[in-house]
């Protein structure tokens, strides 16, 4: 089964991001851990990340890898989402709405878990739902054994001037996204 988002490309262990928010993660995740593989959660303090809090989620690996629950979800982020989803897994938030959708999410995840990996996506959200402007995410994973993923330290960024400005014309124009009609192909 293909488990991957449409219109998502991922990349991993990338060096250097052009987000501000998503580079200034990766180098700090980068420091912390120093020669070890990871840094564990206890290492990441919500001090160092004030300037970007809004933007980032802690999500706790499950065993077995088999789900991921949202431990903290950064108020911007709650925004594009139109919910805070703290406590929920991504099983219960995607069941019975849009399973596809989240086994794509819970599969980013679990590459970030089971590899060690750093996982860096963007793309369109057509996934989602109508009406989601692109995003951009990375997941670092995080190890207080140093050896099992147990957190990712997830950030989640988006245009937030044009998200925002998108939802004020939908509110007035009555709920509706407005989609620009496909470009014509016989002229």
């Amino acid at each position: 089964m293909n488990d991957r988002l449409h219109s998502v490309e991922t990349q991993i262990n990338p060096a250097a991001l052009e987000n501000e928010t998503l580079g200034f993660l990766l180098g700090l995740w980068n420091r912390k851990r120093g020669a070890r593989a990871m840094p564990s959660r206890g290492d990441i303090k919500a001090s160092e990340l004030k300037e970007h809090l809004g933007w980032v989620m802690l999500v706790e690996v499950l065993p077995g890898i088999a789900d991921f629950r949202y431990r903290l979800m950064g108020t911007l982020v709650t925004q594009y989402f139109f919910k805070d989803v703290t406590g929920k897994t991504v099983k219960e938030i995607y069941t019975g709405y849009n399973e596809t959708a989240g086994k794509g999410v819970a599969a980013i995840f679990r590459k970030c878990a089971r590899d060690k990996a750093i996982v860096h996506a963007r793309g369109d959200s057509g996934w989602i739902g109508e009406g989601y402007e692109p995003f951009e995410c990375i997941c670092l994973p995080l190890s207080d054994d140093g050896e099992t993923v147990n957190m990712i330290l997830h950030a989640f960024v988006f245009d937030r001037p044009s998200v925002m400005l998108a939802r004020e014309i939908a509110r007035a124009n009555g709920g509706e996204f407005i989609v620009a009609p496909p470009a014509r192909t016989d002229a």
